[in-house]
């Protein structure tokens, strides 16, 4: 029996355009599962150069941002920049804050409190900065459902402009602009920008009335880091704009990065967005989710490196008091989901822990049990909730059927959060409760891996590997490429790890033999004997200062 359900995805049609590329079969089909439809496109993608971008102008309300922006520029405004706390908003908050500077613009940069304020603009905050003289406050990553607080601070004498990416609800908020790509008027030709990529957008048209559009090299690094953060699709523009970011800091690392990643046991020159995905983004997401982010925006923005080291040693501690607080979390989650038996989607609530590691621990619950979960965290009179879910079940559209019971909900497909009156819980489990019970009725609730082609591992000798690492960066929309080898006998295999949870392998089909490391299967090893069927991606392996090809196996079932 598999572990997980494997999708192999269809092959290449007979006769279809991209077979005329004069690429290897192998390179045809990963781009045929990625999208491609011709050979034109072939090219810019490798490539992921500008034409992958588009003029900013065509988002809407662009036009009446520029102009409000110069407008306070010319008259010495005070001009806020109000940014989510997440990775994705610190990184879009310091890129305008930064990129301002190019006008004389001192922007003050505001990021909410986690848990103190939650996500969105909040009437208390815009208060405040309007006792400071504000005048003109600019969002990133949030503000899109702020309806109320943005009337507030319009009788209050202030104006908004938003810049977001997640799903507008019917009604905009009547800010002075709102650009967002997914407006249901919108006809700008990419719809996937990440929060830091919506600012980047702003940042751009402010530089072309100026004519120093290259000025966007120096923050071009923060919008690669916010978008791999933010699990946006690395397809179309965000390509070309993750691929420039990491092009930036591996030529020319920010002082507070180069910190981080050296805490973290690595270095520049060889930044991929796998490292911002599992070092990067979870410090810099970890100040927030157990304190302030605030000090995860001025690591971006510091020039001191003895600032810098401060920092990081400040979020290492923190990532590790993180890790420590989810695991403990999720082990009460999983026995409570254990308890009251497997439910189309799970909901849990969390009282004795922060509120900032719920989404982790949905994350995680989804992960194992491949179901959508729902994490709460219960106040007397106010509860919290992050959601995680599954490719077949649209959160979003779930919690919007469900809006009349929020006080506050956002966010995406996959991923959101709300906070609501506690004593609307129980109505809310009920209905979510029985909106996937009919969207998930006959569904498969395994895991489920998309393999991008049958290959035999004779095909990945040579330069296939280097062939295929032409495709990075690799990420959401763009995953690695994942193969699947039938009749694949193991030659030796042995556990490995502190805890042995991991298997390392010798494995050969035909005359060809792979190493292959198989993590989080070690108490699966008794089900090696050959002939498997094996599923994996083809990874570099970086040790004791050398680079070896092997297999990293997902998943792996006996050969029928």
């Amino acid at each position: 029996m598999n572990h997980k359900r494997w999708h192999i995805l269809p092959p290449v049609p007979q006769g279809h355009p991209l077979g005329k590329s004069g690429l290897s079969p192998l390179v045809v089909q990963i781009l045929f599962n990625r999208g491609l439809a011709e050979p034109s496109q072939v090219e810019p993608f490798f490539k992921a150069d500008k034409r992958l971008s588009s003029d900013p102008f065509l988002l809407k309300d662009m036009e009446v941002a520029v102009t409000r922006i110069y407008r306070a520029m010319l008259a010495g405004e005070k001009i806020a920049v109000y940014g989510d706390f997440d990775a994705d908003g610190i990184t879009s908050t310091a890129l305008l804050v930064e990129g301002f500077k190019n006008f004389n613009i001192s922007a003050v940069p505001y990021i909410p409190h986690r848990l103190n304020e939650g996500h969105g603009l909040k009437i208390t905050a815009l208060e405040a900065l309007h006792n400071e003289g504000i005048s003109l406050i600019i969002t990133t990553d949030c503000g899109i459902t702020g309806v109320n607080p943005v009337k507030k601070a319009s009788h209050l004498g202030m104006d908004i402009i938003i810049t977001d990416h997640h799903t507008p609800t019917e009604e905009l908020p009547p800010a002075l602009a709102v650009i967002n790509p997914k407006r249901v008027d919108s006809h700008y030709p990419f719809i996937e920008l990440a929060g830091v990529g919506v600012a980047y957008k702003l940042l751009q048209a402010l530089l072309m009335g100026i004519k120093k559009e290259e000025r966007l090299e120096e923050v071009v690094d923060m919008v690669a880091i916010g978008t791999v953060a933010d699990m946006t699709p690395l397809l179309g523009e965000n390509r070309y704009l993750v691929k420039a970011g990491l092009q930036r800091m591996n030529t020319s690392l920010r002082l507070g990065l180069g910190e981080l990643l050296a805490k973290a046991g690595l270095s520049g020159g060889n930044i991929t967005s796998e490292n911002i995905t599992w070092a990067i983004a979870p410090r810099l997401n970890t100040a927030s989710r157990l304190d302030h982010a605030l000090p995860s925006y001025e690591l971006l923005m510091t020039n001191s490196r003895e600032r810098a080291g401060e920092l990081t040693l400040w979020l290492e501690q923190k990532n590790t008091e993180r890790q420590q607080l989810t695991s403990k979390a999720a082990a009460m989650a999983r026995e409570k989901v254990l308890a009251a038996g497997l439910q189309p989607i799970l909901i849990v609530g969390i009282d004795d822990y922060s509120a900032g590691i719920a989404g982790l621990v949905a994350n995680k619950l989804t992960d194992e049990f491949y179901r959508p979960s729902v994490v709460v965290k219960p106040g007397k009179k106010i509860s919290t909730g992050s959601c995680r879910s599954i490719p077949e079940f649209n959160i979003i559209n779930a919690l919007t059927q469900c809006r009349d019971l929020f006080l506050d909900y956002g966010g995406h497909a996959g991923a959101a959060g709300f906070m609501i009156l506690s004593h609307n819980l129980p109505v809310l489990c009920e209905r979510l409760m029985k909106i996937a019970e009919t969207q998930l009725a006959g569904v498969d609730l395994r895991p489920r891996i998309e393999i991008d082609a049958e290959v035999s591992l004779q095909d990945l000798a040579g330069d296939a590997y280097r062939k295929i690492q032409q495709l990075a960066p690799f990420g959401q929309g763009n995953p690695t490429p994942t193969f699947i080898s039938r009749d694949v006998s193991v030659i030796e295999h042995r556990t490995m790890g502190s805890t042995n949870g991991h298997l390392r392998l010798k494995l050969q089909q035909d005359k060809m033999v792979w190493d292959a490391v198989a993590f989080g299967f070690g108490e699966n090893q008794k089900e090696l004997s050959s002939p498997l069927d094996i599923v994996y991606n083809l990874e570099l392996d970086q040790w004791g200062g050398k680079s070896t090809l092997r297999l990293n196996i997902l998943d792996f079932g006996k050969t029928k």
